[in-house]
């Protein structure tokens, strides 16, 4: 449906020319990257299980090892799926269907190029996401992307499996907190739908905002934030409303960051060399990347990191593991944005029924 306002095969060709293919290495030596990564998913459930207190069986086809291309192009299925709502308002609006026609000819393309850009950036840049919104109820799957892990992990000059291994952690944490907890995506996927369905969208403003929305729906180059394309979307008073889906984004990006650390010392000998060296890379960016970063909203979103691991070390910190995992219970155990950047008064709330 989103296919008349949004190119979506010229969104992706422009994605993919300037993603690029990616490091160029041996084929014996990509294959052994793509074999390492499997073998770095299928350790990490049961390192994350164990810390975290959560499991979630896999299934078979629940990790898939992509290049840029496949990225590519199942973030634009994906994004495409949570725009539908918001193309048939704009569809609705359009009084004349001759004029339409024509500006939906150009303008098609146009957003298109704009999305291919966001796309085509942030696909040279993930690491690897869990597909929250596929295309027809297709089932989600855990993805990695081998040659921007790759690019990585030799640009910080680490130890290849180790890093593998962090980042396939921080990946597995983000699957379990989507699976071992049953009611966490059919009520985040409620929410965001409903607020969508609400959009009343000035047609003009839908490819700056597209593209917006593209940066945002990755967060800071993960990929997980769907939340993000709405407040991209919406306007500064109707963002209002999305303070307590944005901390509950700030809490699963925080709540990954923590368990990759907090099991890496265990299994991963050099994690502290990588996440020194990997944070000192997130915040200090080249110039012009960190003007596109700006451009897509991702500084925003480099903040709910941040944000979130504070509030997920001071909880464990408090009431340990277990006692943080009441966050889970329902959506009325979730932190607002004020507990986020308050957790005793999250502690307060939550815990205040098993206090003496």
């Amino acid at each position: 449906m989103a296919a008349d306002v949004v190119d979506w095969d010229f969104a992706s060709a422009t994605a993919r020319r300037l993603a690029g293919p990616g490091p160029q290495i041996p084929l014996s030596e990509a294959r052994a990257a793509v074999a390492d990564l499997r073998a770095c998913a299928q350790a990490a459930v049961d390192y994350v299980a164990t810390h975290t207190g959560l499991e979630a069986d896999p299934a078979p086809d629940a990790v898939a090892v992509v290049d840029r291309p496949g990225w590519i192009r199942a973030n634009a299925t994906g994004f495409a799926a949570v725009l539908d709502p918001v193309v048939a308002r704009l569809r609705e609006r359009r009084e004349d269907a001759r004029a339409a026609g024509l500006t939906t000819a150009v303008g098609s393309r146009v957003v298109g190029a704009e999305v291919g850009l966001a796309l085509g950036f942030l696909g040279s840049k993930v690491l690897g996401q869990y597909e929250l919104f596929t295309a027809q109820d297709a089932p989600p799957r855990l993805l990695l992307v081998a040659p921007n892990i790759v690019h990585v992990e030799r640009e910080l000059e680490v130890d290849p499996h180790d890093f593998r291994l962090w980042v396939c952690l921080h990946e597995e944490t983000h699957r379990v907190q989507f699976t071992a907890v049953p009611w966490l995506a059919p009520w985040l996927k409620g929410q965001v739908t409903g607020y969508v369905e609400a959009f009343d969208l000035d047609p003009a403003e839908f490819g700056r905002r597209a593209r917006q929305a593209v940066g945002a729906v990755v967060g800071a180059a993960r990929g997980l934030d769907a939340v993000g394309v709405l407040e991209q979307l919406m306007t500064p008073e109707e963002r209002e409303v999305m303070d307590r889906l944005t901390a509950v984004m700030s809490l699963l990006e925080g709540h990954a960051d923590v368990v990759m650390d907090g099991v890496g010392p265990a299994v991963v000998p050099s994690v502290e060399t990588i996440r020194s060296r990997f944070s000192k890379r997130r915040t200090s960016p080249p110039a012009a990347e960190a003007f596109v970063r700006r451009l897509l909203g991702v500084d925003t979103k480099l903040k709910q990191y941040r944000d979130g691991a504070a509030f997920v070390r001071a909880v464990i910190e408090s009431v340990g593991m277990s006692g943080f995992n009441r966050v889970w219970e329902s959506p009325a155990s979730l932190p607002s944005r004020t507990e986020l950047h308050d957790p005793a008064r999250w502690l307060a709330r939550v815990h205040s029924s098993s206090s003496p």
